[in-house]
């Protein structure tokens, strides 16, 4: 099956790069000419993720389910979702209704992608602003939200495999602190079907969960506690529901012992 899945795989990421790569030209050209978000930019946005979606149905056997979309407030709000997989931008992109991604500067660097991504308007963290990233970084959220976006960011910054260890950055407390808007913790299990870097893309169906907003009021402090908190224990159940089920992928054994180890943890005790 490993063999079956490398090829499914390899065509799935020639289609997914090629259209990526074009339609990232057509956006970037759009806004060099216009220089603002459009509804043809928009539009060309959804068909990406809508037949990207379909691509890995189809070639790669990895349908999507997305649950907890009441949670997310009419207003503005952050969405703050953890990270496995491309198939998170996937999974949010709809909900977000209007999103506004934060995204390390590299990427915006990049010619036609980085201003296609600015054209719907993505946020760029410069790390090498040192000490005057998060600022600027606050600065163009609010603004965002006043143009009626949704912020949406990955608190650790980058992918992380399925059971990794948390590394919440600073980033998100300071944002809850600095905007006053309730945050939406989403919950995952995609990297089980497409790792990061992954060779081999697994079939299954790929689950993403909004979970209820953390409002206004607490401490940074309070707020960073409760967001991990959330989002690492719905992780890890959502893990150890889709091992219950079975999965295709192969799983090895010190992954099935830190997963038990893992569920103990959140279950209640007994005196």
């Amino acid at each position: 099956m490993r063999a079956v899945q490398a090829v499914r795989t390899a065509i799935f990421y020639v289609l997914f790069l090629g259209q990526t790569v074009v339609l990232a030209i057509v956006v970037g050209i759009i806004a060099i000419v216009w220089k603002r978000r459009t509804a043809v930019s928009w539009a060309i946005a959804m068909y990406w993720r809508n037949s990207n979606v379909t691509m890995l149905r189809w070639v790669v056997g990895i349908d999507s389910a997305v649950s907890g979309q009441e949670n997310v407030p009419a207003g503005p709000c952050i969405i703050a979702s953890k990270h496995q997989s491309d198939w998170d931008i996937f999974a949010i992109l709809p909900v977000a209704a209007r999103p506004a991604f934060i995204a390390k500067r590299e990427l915006i660097d990049i010619p036609f992608f980085g201003w296609a991504a600015q054209s719907i308007d993505t946020i760029s963290i410069d790390r090498r602003l040192g000490a005057q990233a998060i600022p600027r970084m606050l600065e163009d959220a609010k603004a965002a939200l006043d143009r009626g976006c949704r912020i949406v960011i990955y608190p650790e910054g980058t992918r992380k495999p399925p059971l990794a260890e948390p590394d919440y950055r600073q980033g998100i407390a300071r944002m809850y602190g600095a905007l006053n808007v309730p945050v939406v913790p989403v919950a995952l299990d995609s990297g089980l079907y497409w790792g990061r870097n992954s060779a081999v893309m697994w079939p299954g169906t790929a689950r993403a969960r909004f979970l209820p907003p953390i409002l206004p009021g607490l401490s940074e402090a309070e707020f960073a506690e409760q967001l991990e908190a959330a989002i690492e224990a719905e992780t890890t159940r959502m893990i150890g529901a889709a091992v219950d089920r079975g999965i295709a992928r192969p799983l090895g054994e010190g992954f099935r012992v830190k997963l038990a180890e893992r569920l103990a943890a959140l279950r209640p005790t007994t005196d």
